[in-house]
């Protein structure tokens, strides 16, 4: 017999019939609060009433909607502003079933410091208008790799101001002929100043330029007699035009581009990101976005109308799309795009809007941009390839594991593990961590620390006692009193006090702690007083002479100690989570025990703050507290401390 729809509350069946006929952005939520999907519309009411009115039997969209409790919409001005804002609240909410590309770390950049002889440097955070910042660079090494070809031609400096400052003589750099020592007035700021508008120039495109203006300056040389200038310039020339011909560098071609490329396979994608600025091909960076599938038979019936598989070009157009809507939310974006899959006229447009540029996007290219397309679809393909490979290995130890602690989950890929872990020095900046592994892989944004107060110092069991209390006492809550609760549809959206909507907001399958008997007895209290089952726990115990691959597995509802073998993938998975606890532990306890005993950690990743400096100002504000509450005409005060430093203090510790 056909399933029956799903049956919603009547407040929000009228309030799907209560929606104007106007572009929008709509919310489902499900009974707990989560976030499930997040969709635009030309026609809101339209678009929203054909899920509750067409029966979309046991499909996945079927699914998604038998949970939706609760709607909010959000009505626009025009088709741009709801993608805009559509693909905005996909990067905040990071629903169930769209397409979601995880944050990347920011961008690095090459940084040309503002200075009488300013420095390159590399570059990564919030920019200064005072300095001149080019990118951004697809990787650390691509901005390494253009510092050095820049020292090799323009010789510039890229030794820290406070190294600068206190030279007698020229270091090593000045004797391979890569700077030009301004430190020891070696160059004059006018002829510095000239490397450094020629650096400029070259790393903008203009090469061509900055080749004919070598070529004036040594020809003015020559005719002054000037023979020993005219062939250092002639030596610089040589170099620039190595340069271009090592790295293909097309003169007058594309000066930032950016070659975007997809592939999808096995219900994965990549999308691969290549660029291109001031003509330089920079290198690429792979970005694999979740759930592909669920996000492309949503969208799917959505512009279709029906329940049927998405064809493999219209995923990877939609998955094309979702990435450029997402990662151009916080990254400039370059004139030209060009691409693999033809997006919409429309997406281009809101690029653009939101941007301020012109945004041209070029499918089907030719010549060099058709060379550069073909390169990227090559490593989208080889990168998709790499990841099924590893994910076939990494979900069979995972199978490895579920099937020796004989457990059921019902999604193996939504298969959870928490992991803690205790860390102190002799009961110094006590520390617990807890880990994830999820979808066969650390989930290292869910990670956490908690600092451990109130307890005996070295005392590890009280410390478990504590952080497992702290982990899941509200969700106990939370589970009890949604089990007490009345069904979804009687009361659509029921709170709860477990952070609704967070994916750390449900149970794990298994929860292991670093120990043997003694912590999972501790763990075993603490889940009978909460009511939760004891046999999630698991205990790792170390085995014979604390050798690796020896350890045995502790259980808390009364069940044997188990030793899975040396080489079993079961105990390999155990063994990286539990390393990877203890990890992040120990780095956590560090830093805290660095910073209860300094109170001026923060100062010295300033560039500029060595020992001294920081005694100075702990010394005269009492403590790093005290430096933060200063003003930059305070902290200029301070002996040894320019004005300059103390604005990058400032700027630091706010």
């Amino acid at each position: 017999m056909p399933e029956t729809p799903p049956v919603h509350s009547d407040q929000l069946l009228s309030e799907v019939a209560a929606l104007p006929q106007l572009p929008g952005v709509y919310r489902y939520f499900d009974a707990q609060g989560g976030v499930l999907y997040v969709g635009k519309a030309r026609n809101l009411k339209k678009r929203v009433a054909n899920y509750f009115q067409k029966s979309h039997g046991g499909t996945r969209i079927g699914h998604m909607i038998s949970k939706i409790a609760r709607m909010e919409t959000t009505v626009v001005r025009s088709e741009a502003e709801a993608l805009l804002l559509e693909n905005n609240l996909i990067k905040s909410l990071k629903p169930r079933y769209n397409i979601l590309f995880r944050d990347d770390k920011s961008y690095p950049y090459l940084k040309i410091a503002s200075h009488t002889f300013p420095r390159l440097a590399y570059y990564r955070g919030a920019v200064d208008r005072r300095h001149r910042y080019f990118g951004p660079y697809p990787s650390a090494w691509a901005v390494k790799e253009s510092i050095q070809l820049l020292q090799k031609v323009f010789k510039l400096r890229t030794c820290e101001d406070t190294v600068y400052a206190n030279r007698a003589r020229p270091c090593l750099l000045y004797q391979i002929k890569r700077c030009t020592a301004p430190c020891v007035g070696h160059i004059t700021p006018e002829a510095y100043a000239q490397d450094v508008a020629n650096a400029e120039a070259f790393l903008m495109g203009d090469t061509q330029a900055v080749l004919t203006q070598l070529e004036a300056r040594m020809m003015a040389h020559a005719e002054k007699l000037e023979f020993e200038q005219a062939a250092e310039l002639r030596n610089q020339m040589s170099a620039l035009s190595r340069v271009l011909h090592q790295q293909s560098i097309e003169i007058a071609s594309d000066k930032d581009v950016d070659i975007l490329a997809v592939k999808v396979q096995g219900g994965k994608a990549c999308v691969n990101l290549a660029m291109v600025r001031g003509g330089r091909h920079l290198g690429d960076r792979a970005y694999f976005p979740v759930h592909v599938e669920d996000a492309a038979q949503m969208q799917h019936a959505e512009v279709e109308g029906d329940d049927s598989p998405p064809p493999a070009d219209a995923v990877e157009v939609q998955v094309l799309e979702a990435f450029i809507a997402q990662h151009y939310i916080d990254v400039a974006v370059p004139a030209t795009l060009v691409l693999s899959e033809l997006v919409s006229r429309e997406l281009i447009e809101a690029v653009s809007q939101q941007s301020g540029t012109r945004v041209t996007a070029v499918f089907q290219p030719r010549e060099q941009r058709r060379h550069w397309l073909e390169m990227a679809s090559k490593n989208a393909g080889l990168q998709l390839a790499r990841l099924l490979a590893e994910e076939g290995s990494q979900q069979a130890r995972t199978r490895a594991l579920v099937d020796a602690l004989e457990l059921a989950p019902d999604d193996l890929d939504n298969f959870r593990v928490e992991c803690f872990d205790i860390s102190h020095t002799a009961g110094e900046a006590t520390q617990a961590s807890c880990v994830v592994f999820e979808h066969h892989a650390m989930q290292n944004r869910e990670y956490r620390r908690y600092n451990i107060d109130g307890i005996t110092p070295g005392d590890d069991y009280a410390a478990m006692r504590q952080v497992l209390h702290r982990r899941y006492g509200k969700l106990a809550e939370a589970m009890a009193a949604e089990t007490e609760a009345p069904p979804a549809g009687d009361a659509a959206g029921a709170g709860t006090d477990a952070k609704p909507g967070t994916r750390s907001a449900r149970m794990p399958e298994l929860v292991l702690v670093d120990g043997g008997k003694g912590q999972v007895s501790m763990a075993r209290e603490v889940f009978s007083e909460l009511g939760l089952p004891l046999s999630l726990i698991v205990g790792v115990e170390k085995g014979e002479g604390r050798k690796v691959g020896l350890e045995e597995l502790v259980f808390a509802d009364g069940r044997e100690k188990v030793y899975l073998g040396r080489d079993s993938a079961a105990l390999m998975l155990v063994a990286q989570i539990r390393d990877e606890a203890h990890r992040f532990a120990i780095t956590g306890m560090r830093a805290k025990r660095a910073k209860v005993r300094v109170g001026g950690s923060q100062l010295e990743d300033i560039p500029g703050i060595g020992p001294k400096r920081r005694a100075r100002l702990l010394q005269r504000f009492g403590g790093i507290r005290g430096v933060a509450a200063a003003s930059v005409e305070d902290i200029a005060s301070v002996d040894g401390i320019a004005f300059d430093l103390a604005e990058e203090i400032y700027r630091a510790l706010h």
